[in-house]
């Protein structure tokens, strides 16, 4: 993904707020409304966005879809802005570990 577009991504409010609810755990679109406090349309609106970017994955069981945080997306994404805009520093903690 290219630097700006995880940007724009990540610059949204309620798209950070619907990926710590995904963090570390599955959610359906009706349990992510519940707590983000936001209408299903929007969530669903946003799930879209984060969807396209890699930034959440879709695991469809039965008749429900979970969504859950592509954390190695993040990772990668948050490395290149390291990379592009501390890359001294950046280096030093990849040698490290």
């Amino acid at each position: 993904m290219e630097l700006i577009d995880f940007g724009k991504v990540l610059a949204d409010q309620t798209r950070q707020d619907i990926m710590k609810a995904c963090c570390c755990q599955k959610l359906t679109v009706s349990e992510i409304v519940a707590r983000v406090n936001v209408t299903q349309p929007t969530i669903s609106h946003h799930l879209k966005v984060l969807r396209d970017a890699g930034l959440v994955t879709a695991l469809r069981q039965g008749k429900e879809i979970y969504y859950a945080l592509n954390q190695e997306v993040i990772v990668k994404g948050c490395c290149q802005v390291a990379g592009t805009f501390a890359p001294e520093i950046s280096l030093t903690i990849t040698s490290k570990e």
